[in-house]
């Protein structure tokens, strides 16, 4: 499996390893959380001189994960924000936010 699958429009695969990974997690905790409401994320489709391009972003506790793929699912970019003591706005932690 790619990194990120892209399946459809809107419908995405990617490795809990690589979620994990970064925020901290075993990887059979990403998809626990993510039911749970306590690991949220949002998709962005890339438009202009970003189109073909998505950016996936994971939020879990205090930290935000970015990953920024290409048409292919290939990882162009990837950002992680650790925000210390400052948790994250309870609407990121929300389903669509």
């Amino acid at each position: 499996m790619r990194k990120v699958e892209i399946q459809g429009h809107d419908t995405f695969q990617i490795d809990a390893n690589i979620i994990g990974r970064d925020l901290d997690l075993e990887p059979f905790e990403v998809q626990r959380l993510m039911h749970e409401g306590k690991l949220t994320s949002s998709c962005e489709r890339g438009v202009d001189e970003d189109a073909g391009r998505y950016r996936l972003t994971f939020f879990h506790e205090n930290r935000r994960l970015r990953l920024i793929t290409d048409s292919t699912g290939q990882i162009i970019r990837r950002s992680l924000i650790d925000f210390g003591d400052h948790p994250l706005a309870a609407k990121v932690h929300s389903r669509g936010g």
